[in-house]
This record gives structure tokens, sequence and C-alpha cells, in this order.
């Protein structure tokens, strides 16, 4: 039996790899098709400089065309609170930034251009998506983007 919260794909969007200085990110663009709503998660892990880049884009077509989405960049826009977003800095080691979409609303494709500032060393960073109420419900670990699901009792 599916629970409402198991009905969710994940997919990477940049993994787990080497600290970055003063560059983008290798990124994968996400192709929403078939999911009502998609939760965007940046996991910054250690950091010696604030990022110089943060926000979602989207576009109509695969691997071109990106533009930024209203409400998803983190140096300026309003966030969910109602407040400027602000980039992050060099004391958010270990910290999330969320985007959560209406995918309803927004175009095809979704991928984040991140940055990392110019430090000592840099930043480390990884980004997927969880894509939420999908046409059809995924249910084995391959279909939800994993390796496996345990359910322990």
């Amino acid at each position: 039996m599916a629970v409402e919260a198991q009905n969710f794909k994940i997919v990477k969007i940049t993994p787990p790899a080497a600290i970055v200085d003063n560059a983008a990110y290798t990124t994968t663009e996400v192709d929403t098709l078939g999911y009502d709503y998609a939760t965007v998660v940046l996991h910054i892990g250690a950091t010696d400089i604030a990022m110089a880049v943060c926000k979602l884009q989207e576009s109509d077509t695969s691997g071109s065309g990106f533009t930024d989405l209203t409400a998803g960049d983190t140096d300026g826009d309003t966030d969910s609170d109602g407040n400027a977003a602000t980039l992050p800095t060099a004391t958010d080691d270990d910290g999330f930034v969320l985007w959560e979409v209406d995918c309803r609303q927004t175009k095809r494709y979704l991928d984040l251009s991140i940055t990392a500032g110019d430090g000592t060393a840099g930043t480390f960073a990884t980004a997927f998506v969880l894509l939420w109420r999908g046409n059809e419900t995924p249910v084995t670990a391959a279909q939800r983007g994993a390796l496996n699901i345990m359910r322990p009792t």
C-alpha cells in the first residue's frame, strides 16, 4: 500500500563532489513532466565564503534557454516569509536552501545556477529534487530514483 508521503521521485542535480572555489557547479537539469510539484534541495557543506550565485531557473527546452524563476533567486528575491532572500554565507555550513515549485505553473525543465564565491578553500554542496504527485506513482527503488528502499519495523 502506497503512503502519500512515499509518492515521490528523487533526482540528482549535482552529486557530492570536490570542493568548488570561485566557479560554477556542474548541474543536471530536471525534467518535471508528469509531476505536479518539486522540492529542490541544496545542501551546503563546509564553506568559507558566500555563494556568488544561487538561483533556480526554468526552460521549455532541454539543454538551453534557461531563465530565472520569479522568486527563485536567493540574492534579493522575496522568500516564503516575505523577506528579501540572501545568498548563503560563509557561516551557513551544513545548511539547506529549499525551492518549493508548483510545476503546473512553470516550464518543463528546472535547473539550479549555483556558483561558489572566491574563498580560501571554497564550498562543498550537493543538490537534488523531490518530484511529487506524479501521474503514475513510482513504487520500486529504481522508479523512485534510489538504490534501495528500506522499511525498518
